[in-house]
């Protein structure tokens, strides 16, 4: 959380990530599973930890996030399309949603995958853009 160009992706980690970040970070992830049975997960490639992720509950929506370490971003459309699998098969859920900065590069590259832009959402002072990807 703390890489330099995974900050660049992240606006509400301006400030860096420390071990209070951390505990609070974690304990919100936590409380998550506790509360829907569902939220990210630590990821492993090749035994080493790549970064989180997941489905978790965000406004009301079932949301996909992806925080990987950079030499792990070729793995991002293998873990989403088994992240959708789960939300759409094993879940049945309707639809998922994705938060990403205006400020992001290619942020409407997701549409490739169908995802539609429904507007946007202010998160801690930050604005994100909002997707919809509906089951097919």
């Amino acid at each position: 959380m703390n890489n330099e160009m995974v900050g660049k992706q992240m606006p509400l980690l301006a400030n860096g990530f420390s071990t209070a970040n951390c505990r609070a970070f974690f304990n919100a992830k936590k409380q998550l599973w506790d509360q829907h049975g569902y939220g990210p997960w630590a990821f492993l490639i090749k035994d080493e930890f790549a970064g989180w992720g997941g489905l978790q509950t965000e406004n009301g929506d079932t949301d996909f996030a992806l925080a990987l370490h950079p030499r792990f971003w070729d793995w991002g459309r293998r873990i989403f399309n088994q992240i959708k699998d789960q939300a759409f098969n094993q879940m049945q859920l309707d639809s998922i949603t994705i938060l990403l900065p205006p400020s992001r590069p290619n942020s409407k590259a997701i549409t490739r995958f169908g995802f539609i832009e429904e507007g946007q959402l202010t998160i801690d002072d930050e604005t994100f853009v909002k997707f919809r990807l509906s089951k097919a």
